[in-house]
């Protein structure tokens, strides 16, 4: 195990936690671990007095660990991220140390698929905006615009892992013409494969996009996809923010390339671009995507139980491959 010694193994482990975490895991964590909580950008005299004895990073989905940081923690072993996308964090320069990744796969699986489906239903059915009518008292003297209906219209899955299934089951109930792009056809999955995302795009009516985030993604969505969605299009985006080319969406919002988009995730946030949030044809959260109370306490015990496993010797629960 990279960085362990005789000594290690009966200290009390030390950890640096790396960006914010819910309060019931910072609690867990300093119960069975020494926690420098984000000492390498707020303390650097503590970080370098505490890095040769770090043994563990603790991570969320949106965390950055470079191969840098990697490089100046030469007793670690672990990084543990909160969170089921790892693209912030250079795997291969852990990998080439010998020090395992982990993630929390498959316990967000549904919030994330229900949200893209809500997101979906919100910008179709301007839901956001009948809302804003009502409270306004609009209602008795105007009619509501009309929608755009969703039951039996063409959907595209950009990425069909574990959530991109998960969205497809949940649409097939909307009795939805489903169809997807992935690095190649799953055998598992019994729904059109188109090669990338233009051709994809151009099939349907509602793009969803789910893919992982990182260099092999960044920009996918870009001017070329979105004029193949078309005017009557919906791009909904509840993966990575970095996904989609932001300028290109902005101006084909603008100019009536496509319809409308609902956003979970943005490429600088939580800096949301001021012309989205002053377009009436777009949906916007705040990154929600695994935000209910049963989710993330299930992946904070994720979190916990992967440093467990690893600081007794035992087998990782959910270790990243690559």
């Amino acid at each position: 195990m990279a960085g362990t010694s005789a000594s290690n193994m009966t200290a009390r482990p030390e950890l640096l936690v790396v960006a914010p975490l819910m309060p019931f895991v910072m609690e867990a964590l300093r119960r069975d671990y020494t926690v420098h909580d984000r000492i390498h950008t707020n303390d650097p005299a503590a970080f370098a007095a505490a890095a040769p004895r770090i043994r563990g990073v603790v991570a969320n989905g949106e965390a950055k660990v470079p191969r840098e940081l990697i490089a100046r923690l030469p007793a670690l072993e672990v990084i543990s991220v909160f969170g089921v996308g790892y693209d912030g964090v250079d795997v291969a320069a852990a990998h080439e140390r010998g020090v395992p990744v982990t993630n929390t796969p498959d316990v967000l699986n549904d919030d994330v698929a229900d949200l893209a489906i809500g997101l979906l239903l919100a910008v179709a059915r301007r839901i956001p905006q009948a809302d804003r009518f009502v409270r306004a008292d609009e209602w008795p003297g105007a009619a509501p615009t009309l929608g755009r209906k969703v039951s039996g219209g063409r959907l595209g899955i950009v990425g069909m892992g574990r959530i991109g299934q998960a969205i497809a089951h949940r649409a097939a109930a909307f009795r939805m013409d489903i169809a997807y792009t992935a690095r190649s056809p799953r055998a598992n999955v019994n729904h059109t494969h188109y090669p990338d995302a233009a051709s994809l795009a151009a099939a349907v009516e509602f793009l969803v996009v789910i893919t992982p985030g990182g260099a092999a993604t960044r920009g996918m969505i870009d001017a070329r996809v979105l004029a193949a969605l078309g005017p009557e299009g919906y791009l909904v985006n509840v993966a990575r923010g970095s996904v989609v080319d932001e300028p290109a969406l902005i101006e084909a919002l603008r100019s009536g390339v496509i319809a409308g988009a609902a956003l979970d995730v943005f490429a600088s946030e939580p800096h949301v671009p001021e012309a989205l949030r002053a377009m009436p044809n777009v949906v916007l959260t705040p990154h929600i995507g695994s935000a209910t109370r049963q989710t993330r306490e299930a992946m904070g015990q994720l979190v916990l139980d992967n440093l467990r496993a690893h600081f007794t010797g035992a087998p990782l629960l959910t270790p990243v491959d690559a």
